[in-house]
């Protein structure tokens, strides 16, 4: 029977992981693997997330299994944490959450209710997006088709043409929306613009799934969170995605949940016993222990105001290093403008080189980043900022 089977290709991002490692030369920079990185190049266990755990284990008693819909507190705490507190669909009982492995976990349970629901359900994904949202969200059933998104000219949101394309989508389509911190791009759509969107997507009678992997590594807690809190408030079905990997820096804990926003209670209960149903049928339990510790965090406020000191110096790196590299690639380079870098947000922007250039930093300079360049501004440091400016540099010439 397995003889059949094929060997799969490498995962690119994997791919790329294997060949930094192997890779002897002092002066290598990774900017390939999607994880924050301190000015060591350490992704490191945060200090309100080490205070936490300590916390948990110190009172556990049991390992036993936690219900299929996950830690209760916690995904309350995370209703909380992604809605605002005090907010309308809240306060109306109208969003239940099922704590997820991981944000991937999140988007894949989300696709599965919707396919339950709306067995032909196709989903509009932004042009580029996410290389994981497709599997994800094909491997459910659902058909995908694309709209544009990213202007490479001006490393911005190609907003009108964005808007044409999802006014031309059949009523009850999908369209996946990136919360903040647009991955790959680092683009991201104005608070006017999230505005423009919700009224077309009343319009249109579309139904929004917005995958939030970043909240607060952008703008800041309430800002990233902006477009998830004025649908939930102003539509009557809603579907939204979180992963704690990046802002609680759980990685490897797999600790994401999902949010659904229904019209209706009886059809707030309806969705979450099915979506304890398509847990149950896709992993049984979710893991406890990173559930654990944000629980903890989100209900303690020393422990969440230590949280949130952490992320803004972890926001304020980002932009910090954002500003930097394009002094450095003006000075390096300036028959080429850059200053769109500054002007995105979070952990990921578009290079805008060549395939074939971004082999040459890789093969010459020793630069990793994704074929498309994207690059992961986390993996700079203060003291290779220059290097990778004049690697580029000298790539261009």
């Amino acid at each position: 029977m397995f003889e059949r089977l094929e060997r799969m290709p490498t995962d690119p991002i994997l791919g790329l992981m294997q060949a930094f490692r192997a890779d002897p030369d002092a002066q290598k920079v990774d900017l390939g693997v999607g994880v924050y990185r301190n000015d060591r190049g350490e992704t490191p266990v945060l200090e309100a997330v080490r205070k936490a755990e300590q916390a948990v284990l110190g009172r556990q008693t049991s390992k036993t299994y936690v219900a299929p819909a996950g830690n209760a507190a916690f995904n309350e705490g995370m209703e909380r944490l992604t809605f605002g507190e005090g907010h309308p669909a809240l306060k109306a009982n109208r969003v239940r959450s099922i704590q997820a492995p991981g944000g991937c976990g999140a988007l894949r349970v989300g696709a599965e209710l919707i396919m339950r629901a709306k067995p032909d359900a196709t989903v509009y994904v932004s042009t580029p997006t996410w290389a994981n949202h497709v599997p994800l969200l094909t491997g459910s059933g659902m058909k995908l088709e694309q709209y544009p998104y990213y202007d490479g000219k001006t490393g911005g949101v190609n907003f009108s043409a964005m808007m044409d394309a999802l006014d031309k989508v059949p009523a009850r389509s999908i369209v996946l929306l990136h919360a903040s911190c647009h991955n790959p791009t680092g683009a991201d759509l104005s608070e006017a613009q999230w505005h423009d969107v919700l009224a077309l997507v009343k319009r249109r009678a579309l139904i929004p799934y917005i995958d939030m992997a970043y909240q607060g590594l952008g703008t800041g807690v309430a800002e990233d969170a902006f477009g998830c809190r004025l649908f939930a408030a102003e539509l009557p079905e809603v579907v939204v995605a979180v992963s704690c990997s990046k802002n609680f820096g759980l990685y490897r804990e797999r600790t994401g949940v999902l949010h659904v926003i229904t019209e209706t209670v009886p059809a707030a209960d309806a969705i979450l016993s099915q979506l304890v149903r398509i847990a149950r049928t896709l992993y049984s339990m979710p893991p406890d222990h990173g559930a654990a510790i944000v629980q903890e965090i989100l209900a303690n406020d020393a422990l969440r105001g230590s949280w949130a000191d952490e992320l803004g110096g972890m926001r304020n790196r980002i932009a910090t290093l954002r500003r930097d590299l394009v002094v450095k690639l003006a000075k390096a380079c300036p028959q080429r403008d850059f200053s769109f870098i500054e002007r995105q947000r979070g952990m990921f922007s578009f290079l805008g080189v060549t395939k074939e250039q971004v082999h040459a930093l890789r093969e010459r300079h020793h630069v990793y980043m994704t074929d498309d360049s994207r690059m992961n501004i986390a993996g700079l440091k203060a003291d290779n900022i220059a290097y990778f400016a004049n690697a580029v540099a000298q790539v261009l010439s």
